[in-house]
């Protein structure tokens, strides 16, 4: 195991919580640790400039902490409670002590692992009624979703082309890696043609207010089935990553329903939210959209692959998961 921060290393004693946990278990992100105790969940950004965020500076991070717990309220009100200051005392480090404030953490209830819709699935538990129940609750979320003329900017096709061409710049590195050279470039000329074929569909979406203030990263692991449904860790570090069509977000969940072997829910999600929102043209737009997110996901694994702090095992399965992704993403090709 690679040696982690000093910080880090001290968060993984109990003795460093109020709540005085049984135990620590630390999940790692490209861009944050995160801390499960028994009841709450401690998620601190590590201090990074990936090109579309940065965390570099402790203001940055406790300003990220902030948009975070307010932006995930409007999906998961009950869940997100505050921002608790990490400091140091000589030698002591811990959560919401005394002494020097050296890091932020967003402290959360922690929700059931067993009702994680990733986890579901992966039981074969989530049934057409359950995903029924999200599109519903996507379709209300976006109808009342923030839909200025800022965001609607969002939409244009020079944004489009951006988020597009940044996929493919920023995978680079990874050609033969986790994404053959034939897959890269063929993915590549599809998301091209595409988006110069229906440049109209795209302008007409943003005249229709389908520009919405999203999640920005819908997919199963971050939707909780317990008292009620929870969708969280939504997108804070970047509003372009949120601000965008409304079938952008439908389309990522729908993929990782495929990821998941289940193309029949993606399918009942899908017809279940169009029927909520009455956005007839969203399937136009599906499978564009569809080989994009598959895209990013294949993307953000990979980026994992140069984290310092993950082990070379944990590499291994990150490798393997990138893969199935840039897979999937050619599989929606036309």
């Amino acid at each position: 195991m690679p040696q982690l921060p000093e910080m880090v290393q001290a968060l993984l004693d109990p003795k460093a919580y109020p709540e005085a946990p049984q135990g620590i278990e630390l999940v790692q992100t490209q861009m944050s640790f995160v801390f499960l105790t028994d009841n709450y969940v401690y998620k601190v950004k590590k201090p990074v400039n990936l090109g579309y965020l940065d965390y570099t500076t402790l203001k940055r991070r406790r300003f990220f902490c902030q948009r975070e717990i307010e932006l995930n309220r409007r999906l998961c009100p009950d869940v997100y409670l505050d921002i608790v200051s990490i400091t140091r005392d000589k030698s002591k480090i811990c959560a919401g002590g005394q002494g020097k404030v050296i890091e932020y953490a967003v402290k959360m209830r922690r929700l059931p692992q067993k009702a994680m819709m990733d986890v579901l699935l992966t039981n074969n538990k989530v049934s057409p009624k359950m995903v029924e129940r999200v599109a519903q609750k996507l379709a209300e979320f976006h109808q009342k979703a923030e839909a200025s003329a800022n965001i609607r900017h969002f939409g244009n096709l020079d944004t489009i082309i951006q988020n597009s061409d940044e996929n493919f710049t920023q995978t680079e590195k990874y050609i033969d890696v986790t994404v053959s050279s034939k897959k890269y470039q063929h993915v590549k000329g599809y998301n091209a043609r595409f988006i110069w074929k229906n440049a109209s569909l795209f302008r007409r979406r943003i005249a229709e207010g389908k520009i919405r203030d999203c999640h920005g990263d819908l997919h199963a692991a971050h939707i909780c089935f317990t008292d009620g449904i929870c969708i969280y860790d939504c997108i804070e570090f970047n509003d372009r990553f949120r601000y965008c069509d409304v079938a952008s977000e439908v389309a990522f969940l729908a993929m990782d329903l495929d990821h998941f072997g289940r193309a029949g829910l993606s399918r009942s999600f899908v017809k279940a939210y169009m029927g909520q929102s009455r956005d007839g043209e969203l399937e136009q737009l599906l499978n564009f959209y569809k080989c994009y997110r598959a895209y990013v996901r294949g993307k953000v694994e990979s980026f994992k692959l140069d984290d310092p702090h993950i082990s070379d095992e944990e590499k291994a399965v990150v490798l393997a998961v990138a893969k199935s992704y840039f897979e999937l993403a050619e599989s929606y090709v036309g």
